[in-house]
């Protein structure tokens, strides 16, 4: 797989014209340790590297074989968008994201994996933008080569990210709409977290969109500023609200056994599109059963 772009300007060496255009050192290092070919003028080219005005250059890169180490698993995949860089999925609730100690062949990375092989994709190493709690449903975003996952890892590009939660909780928060601004700790070696002084920064913006006051229900819009572990979870449990269902921090499980949390959009700036995209996943029939 060949990605160039032209030059304007004055002459530059190809690791800073490689670095403008969001490819990271590691993956610079990766391609002058024989992984790839530096391209100018579309002839491969070593050593010092200079990129004139009006040159064609970029890095040629072999195709991503499977990882052996990762099962493959045909079960169903739900594919909200998918092109030669992306894959954008809907998790459903109950599906852990990557594989662990716990789930070795049955997670989200198992079923891409499968359905990369099954299409003969040229790249079958998924790389996963975006990650969801097991028990969060919605939107995963999923970079289909390691030129994609660099480019989204530059910060001006990751800045364009922009997620946003549908969540349902008891009673409703006032005021109506703001910011969560609490570090986020680990207390002890529960999987659970809490607001303490001396976590992590966190930030996260709230909406409350509708509040059904028979049931003493409200369905928030959230998101995220920075991506702590738990960070919604935590945060609303904080104000008092635990998400419905989430028995680790408390959540009412009348209406719900998991916790009522659902990744809703997902929005970038495609690099190679050169556009911002957006995609949205439909509520799972669990969540549909909300008065709200």
């Amino acid at each position: 797989m060949q990605f160039v772009w032209q030059h304007r300007g004055a002459p530059v060496s190809m690791k800073h014209f490689l670095t403008t255009h969001g490819i990271s050192m590691r993956l610079i290092k990766a391609v002058k340790h024989g992984e790839g070919q530096f391209l100018v003028n579309d002839h491969p080219v070593t050593g010092v590297i200079t990129v004139g005005n009006g040159d064609v250059a970029g890095l040629q890169l072999a195709n991503e074989a499977p990882d052996p180490a990762i099962a493959v698993n045909n079960d169903p995949l739900a594919v909200i968008f998918e092109d030669d860089n992306w894959l954008v999925v809907n998790k459903p609730a109950g599906l852990t994201s990557v594989p662990g100690p716990s789930d070795r062949e049955a997670t989200l990375v198992n079923r891409i994996k499968g359905y990369l092989i099954a299409q003969q994709a040229p790249n079958q190493r998924p790389h996963l933008i975006t990650r969801l709690d097991r028990d969060t449903s919605g939107l995963v975003l999923v970079a289909k080569h390691r030129v994609a996952q660099s480019i989204l890892a530059d910060p001006q590009l990751k800045a364009t990210l922009h997620k946003t939660y549908l969540a349902w909780i008891k009673g409703t928060i006032q005021p109506a709409k703001g910011v969560i601004d609490q570090p986020i700790g680990r207390p002890d070696e529960s999987p659970r977290r809490q607001v303490m002084a001396t976590g992590k920064h966190a930030v996260t913006k709230y909406e409350v969109v509708a509040t059904n006051a028979t049931a003493n229900v409200s369905r928030v819009r959230l998101e995220l500023v920075t991506g702590r572990t738990h960070q919604i979870r935590v945060h609303l449990t904080s104000l008092g609200h635990p998400l419905l269902g989430d028995a680790l921090y408390g959540g009412n499980q009348q209406l719900i056994q998991r916790q009522a949390l659902h990744a809703a959009t997902l929005s970038f700036y495609d690099p190679f599109e050169q556009t911002q995209v957006y995609f949205e996943a439909p509520l799972p029939d669990d969540l549909k059963q909300f008065p709200i």
